[in-house]
């Protein structure tokens, strides 16, 4: 979670300096400081009162809307601050129009654009502020945005994709179980009392959904705090380094599933590499701000698993084939990228290739999960109208038998 500094200090002519970063944490305050030679008096964390009217999240797909129209009117030749005055005027949410009025300040006071939208790292992340200083130091700002704004809109699509992969089968089975539940609670009970008025030996399969039904009426209770409590450990599970490894792990090693997670990081992986080399970002910074964009912690310590050992002097493809974490093609094509020097144009046709993959990937999934889960409930609710009727079968039983 990215924290707001103050800090005070000396720069390399030894004059007074003051100011405020938001940054991960402290050390990269003082990474970032000391590449502009300032040597830290103070450093003291800002406490930031929560706005209440600050609401709306601003989601890859604004962002990505953003930073179009903003190329769009760079490339037409208006200056900066006029175009982020343009752009707070017309974006819709409250909490964006008041960050990109911010920036607009902090550039009419001298500061970068890139300064300017480091601030804001709940809404810029590292790999947007990189590239913007990227096209600022190369006098290609436009072409870096209009890139910017492809890759997020790229990214806004897959993240969809996978979404839907994931949404289908959780939908339908929530429907499944809130069927079967209306049933135990309000259909169940009807029959249990014509049951037990009419006496006799009951057959097993509606003994056991009797019980069922009794206990989902009178212990609900203990069915909420159980879930309460998975929910909540599993959360708290999950915010560990090691609980976050385990099930990114055991999500990449899903049947069906695990392979469109395992895509969409290849293709998030190589987009945002790729995207980030072509605009001028060194690579050993391309890799660090790719693992944080990752998404998937496995993913992520392979990337700098990566780093390291290109810092020792290695190739990149050489310490992801180790990493297992990545299919020999996306390997051998890095590899090839690296050896005729166009690894970027290599990245992105990796990208572009599991992208299309992942479309495959999720129209396979939902044809297959449509009709299991189709028979998954109809073999849910059929189960329990069968244990109803197989009474009433004996029932007419008894009773044809008693005319004869």
């Amino acid at each position: 979670m990215a924290v707001t500094f103050t800090w005070q200090g000396k720069n390399s002519a030894g004059e007074a300096v003051s100011g405020e970063l938001t940054v991960e944490n402290r050390s990269e305050l003082q990474s970032i400081l000391r590449k502009r030679r300032i040597i830290t008096s103070s450093v003291t964390e800002k406490r930031v009162k929560k706005d209440k009217k600050r609401k709306g999240k601003i989601g890859t797909k604004d962002l990505a809307i953003f930073t179009r129209q903003f190329a769009t009117m760079i490339n037409a030749g208006l200056p900066i601050i006029q175009c982020l005055d343009t752009l707070a005027k017309q974006v819709t949410k409250e909490n964006f129009r008041d960050v990109i009025a911010a920036v607009q300040k902090d550039v009419e006071s001298g500061s970068t654009l890139a300064e300017g939208l480091s601030k804001h790292k709940e809404i810029f992340p590292d790999l947007y502020v990189s590239m913007v200083e990227a096209g600022e130091l190369g006098g290609i700002l436009d072409v870096i945005l209009l890139r910017l704004a492809t890759f997020l809109e790229k990214l806004d699509a897959l993240k969809r994709k996978v979404q839907t992969a994931m949404m289908y089968p959780s939908v339908v089975l929530i429907i499944a179980l809130l069927a079967t539940s209306f049933l135990l609670i309000f259909i169940i009970p009807t029959f249990a009392k014509l049951f037990s008025d009419f006496g006799g030996e009951l057959p097993l399969p509606t003994k056991i959904v009797m019980v069922l039904s009794d206990f989902l009426r009178t212990k609900w209770f203990l069915i909420i705090g159980v879930i309460t409590g998975i929910v909540w450990s599993f959360k708290k599970y999950r915010k560990t380094e090691k609980g976050k490894f385990k099930t990114d792990q055991i999500l990449l090693n899903m049947p069906a599933i695990g392979d469109i997670i395992r895509k969409a990081a290849v293709a998030r992986f190589t987009r945002t590499l790729g995207t980030l080399i072509s605009s001028g970002v060194p690579i050993l910074d391309g890799l660090n701000i790719t693992a944080k964009t990752s998404g998937n912690q496995v993913v992520h310590d392979a990337i700098m698993a990566t780093r390291s050992s290109i810092r020792e002097g290695q190739t990149i493809a050489e310490p992801l084939r180790h990493s297992g974490v990545f299919p020999p093609m996306v390997v051998q094509m890095i590899s090839i990228g690296e050896d005729t020097g166009a690894l970027d144009n290599m990245l992105e046709k990796i990208a572009d290739f599991y992208e299309e993959e992942v479309d495959t990937a999720v129209d396979g999934l939902t044809s297959i999960i449509e009709p299991i889960m189709i028979v998954f409930m109809g073999g849910m609710v059929g189960t329990m109208v069968v244990a109803m009727y197989l009474p009433i079968f004996k029932m007419v039983n008894v009773i044809m038998a008693g005319t004869h």
